[in-house]
């Protein structure tokens, strides 16, 4: 069985639904995974804001947002009969979300539950859709198979346990409906993955009933070798290691979704990136199979933040890294890159909310300084330790790019290079063409 993901333009309107069956075969066994129809995500965040200060605004945004939808069903389902399940669903959906305007307040828990009637209007709408058009279907509710534990960490053994029941129970049906993004929390509240979490639904059904392979379809024909809204002449890349794919998800390839890739490599479930635009393009294929002594391609990362501690403490010191990590450990402030020298280590990150609290607990220990608007440039490949050249090809590309910080050796995987993010894009044009040129 293969899983196949869709992003929200293409069900973004009646005629990208009924276009999805050029993709989509309706005699192979498969699970699609649906976003919400295109803007309504960001609708639905508008609306939750809007609930946090004036209830008035919120329910005219609503109205704004069901109208559209009322416009949508008219589309979509010419025969009476369908139209009708088309407006119950709508009205069910939005029923859900004018409900909190009764509310004394409004909780995250609140904003949660509206946030998922996207992926839950726009499932339902294209299950229906199916049916009306004669194709047998089913809808697998995600938030009867997908949780998450108190570490936000989805469980891939329950979602094995709770969603091969419901495949077995349809043995002769060949398409089944689901939601990315929504999932329910171990308190059993509706929740979410996060933004960019179908694509993580998609690689955890595959783990979780050992998909024959997880297709993500986006408007891009694949990931590229570079930006192409900043560098000319980029290309698809044919196919990446797990490895690879992990290391561009993460520092800016934007067709993936950073963990996306963590459940498929682990369960070892190959991900093909394809083209809704252009179904025949080959896209790029993410799988166990390593390209030795190959550079792949380059990503950015901006809005990073570095933080350099100094002091003399450091020198042939045990513990002292320990404890400087722990600070940024307790501010729960993840670091993407880290440098080290005798008496210095620098540190970047891109969450900044508990800086200036870190900054302080760091002084203790020595000099602190810091630079802000930085960009992570990201060189990925295989890198075999045994070959030579690597590093050199990478620093004579940007020979006219002041450099902050280079860490290498970390990963066979990265390269990773820091500068001001005002040389990002010659930054990036320059290894183009130093790597690929």
């Amino acid at each position: 069985m293969k899983v196949l993901k869709f992003g929200g333009t293409s069900v973004g309107s009646p005629e990208r639904m009924r276009r999805l069956l050029d993709i989509i075969n309706p005699n192979e066994r498969q699970i699609v995974v649906l976003s919400a129809v295109s803007g309504t995500t960001n609708s639905l965040v508008e609306i939750s804001e809007a609930y946090k200060v004036d209830k008035n605004k919120a329910v005219s945004l609503i109205d704004n947002l069901k109208s559209k939808y009322i416009v949508f069903i008219q589309d979509l389902f010419p025969q009476q009969e369908f139209y009708a399940k088309g407006n119950e669903i709508i009205e069910t959906h939005f029923a859900t979300i004018y409900s909190f305007a009764n509310e004394a307040s409004f909780t995250p828990a609140h904003e949660r539950a509206i946030l998922a009637q996207g992926e839950l209007i726009s499932t339902n709408l294209y299950t229906v859709y199916l049916n009306q058009i004669g194709i047998d279907a089913v809808l697998l509710p995600a938030l009867d198979f997908m949780k998450i534990d108190e570490e936000s960490e989805p469980i891939v053994p329950f979602i094995t346990e709770k969603l091969t029941p419901l495949l077995e129970a349809n043995p002769t049906t060949k398409l089944f409906i689901t939601q990315g993004f929504i999932c329910r929390n171990p308190f059993g509240e509706i929740d979410n993955l996060k933004r960019g979490g179908s694509d993580y639904t998609a690689s955890l059904i595959g783990a979780g009933i050992t998909a024959e392979e997880v297709q993500i379809w986006t408007d891009i024909d694949g990931m590229h070798n570079n930006d192409p809204r900043i560098v000319k002449n980029t290309r698809p890349i044919a196919r990446l290691s797990f490895e690879e794919a992990a290391e561009l998800a993460y520092f800016g390839a934007k067709i993936l979704h950073p963990q996306s890739v963590l459940p498929a490599q682990k369960y070892k479930i190959p991900v093909r990136l394809k083209n809704t635009m252009d179904p025949t393009a080959p896209g790029t294929l993410i799988d166990a199979q390593r390209s030795e002594g190959e550079i792949k391609a380059v990503a950015a990362k901006d809005g990073i933040t570095a933080v350099k501690i100094q002091s003399s403490r450091m020198l042939m010191a045990y513990g002292f890294l320990r404890r400087v990590f722990e600070i940024f450990e307790r501010y729960k402030t993840p670091i993407d890159v880290i440098t080290t020298s005798e008496v210095a280590v620098s540190v970047t990150i891109d969450k900044t909310d508990n800086l200036k609290d870190i900054i302080e607990e760091l002084a203790d220990y020595g000099a602190v300084e810091v630079d802000k608007d930085l960009t992570i440039i990201c060189i990925v490949g295989d890198f075999v330790s045994s070959k030579t050249g690597y590093a050199a090809r990478v620093i004579n590309s940007l020979k006219e790019v002041p450099m902050r910080m280079i860490s290498y050796g970390g990963s066979n995987n990265n390269i990773s290079i820091i500068v001001d993010s005002s040389f990002k894009h010659s930054a990036l044009q320059d290894l183009h063409e130093g790597l690929f040129n």
